[in-house]
């Protein structure tokens, strides 16, 4: 098997690559000329293809040879600029991926989506793969770029390609290097950045437990279906308790009502478009912050065998790694297991 992988500098598509180079799958990714290299230290040069998702003979060029497709990297941001280009990242360059795999007639594709581009139920109850979902609501051009691209790729389902999709809830671990939305609210915690916090919840998953889901998917997910790869629902509050608990600082006490936190959005984010900069609090991610995204990835566990690493666990390291690569800039934690 020689796999070809996309996003492999980022955070869930590093885990990808190691969890295959551990199974001793030859492994062949794509990075932009302007891709981080933190997370590819180990990666022989031979191993890495300078290409882009917007480019088609790059990635006909990248993927010659490979078997089965990896495609992990997305444009995930919450504050865009210029929208078009998420767009053309995230949707048109699915479909260029899986037009390059279509044509080098690969085994396997694993389509890494989001569960934001599923549906939610109005009681905040765990929704699943099947709950209904539209495109009026997809809150913010990141949820819309993913729900598109989820359409391209049973669009391409249907022309026979052998896709899988894979849709993460909220990974959590090491290597989260940017830091993503998740990795800088663990991030803001260890940094003393969090004095409240708001009623909302998510569905948290062990990043290496994501990673080994897209294996599985690989091996025995069913073309065409759709499987959330998730673990824990739990609430900010809930979070912040652990972090408290793993680290030792007070947790935050007070609850805001989400008018608040709404308000310092839009300020900031309509300070960043008026200055260049970028928003310290997205205004998107705010409103995303008014529902509680809770899944149920039972489908995962009982078809792929998804692992169901404790979330405490996955936090521990996701605080380890931000301490040792000089992010956290409060001084010491006292780190209790």
């Amino acid at each position: 098997m020689k796999a070809f992988l996309t996003g492999a500098s980022g955070f869930v598509g590093s885990h990808v690559r190691s969890a295959l180079v551990e199974r001793g799958v030859a492994v062949q990714c794509l990075v932009r000329a302007s891709s981080p290299r933190a997370n590819l230290e180990d990666v022989e040069p031979a191993n890495l293809v300078e290409g882009d998702l917007r480019d088609p003979e790059s990635l006909a060029r990248a993927i010659d040879g490979c078997d089965t497709v990896f495609h992990c990297a997305a444009d995930y941001r919450l504050f865009v600029r210029r929208p078009g280009e998420m767009y053309a990242t995230n949707v048109e360059g699915t479909r260029n991926v899986l037009r390059a795999a279509h044509l080098a007639g690969v085994d396997r594709v694993v389509y890494t989506s989001s569960v934001g581009a599923l549906g939610l139920e109005a009681d905040g109850s765990p929704a699943d793969e099947t709950t209904p979902v539209s495109i009026d609501s997809m809150l913010g051009h990141y949820k819309r770029s993913k729900y598109l691209a989820e359409r391209v790729a049973e669009d391409w389902v249907g022309r026979g390609l052998p896709v899988v999709i894979v849709n993460p809830s909220t990974p959590i671990g090491d290597r989260d290097v940017k830091p993503t939305a998740t990795g800088r609210v663990i991030l803001d915690f260890l940094n003393r950045r969090t004095p409240a916090f708001v009623d909302t919840g998510l569905n948290w998953v062990d990043v290496r437990d994501v990673a080994i889901g897209h294996l599985r998917a690989a091996e025995r997910g069913r073309i065409g279906e759709k499987y959330i790869l998730g673990n824990q629902n739990l609430s900010l509050e809930g979070i912040f308790h652990k972090l408290a608990r793993i680290t030792g600082l007070p947790a935050p006490r007070v609850n805001l009502p989400h008018w608040i936190p709404l308000t310092v959005a839009a300020l900031s984010t309509g300070w960043a478009r008026l200055t260049g900069g970028e928003p310290r609090v997205p205004l998107d991610g705010v409103r995303l912050s008014r529902y509680k995204m809770y899944f149920d990835p039972a489908k995962a566990v009982h078809e792929l065998e998804l692992p169901q690493t404790p979330i405490d666990d996955a936090l521990a390291r996701a605080v380890d790694w931000f301490r040792g690569r000089g992010y956290v800039v409060r001084g010491p934690l006292a780190v209790s297991r």
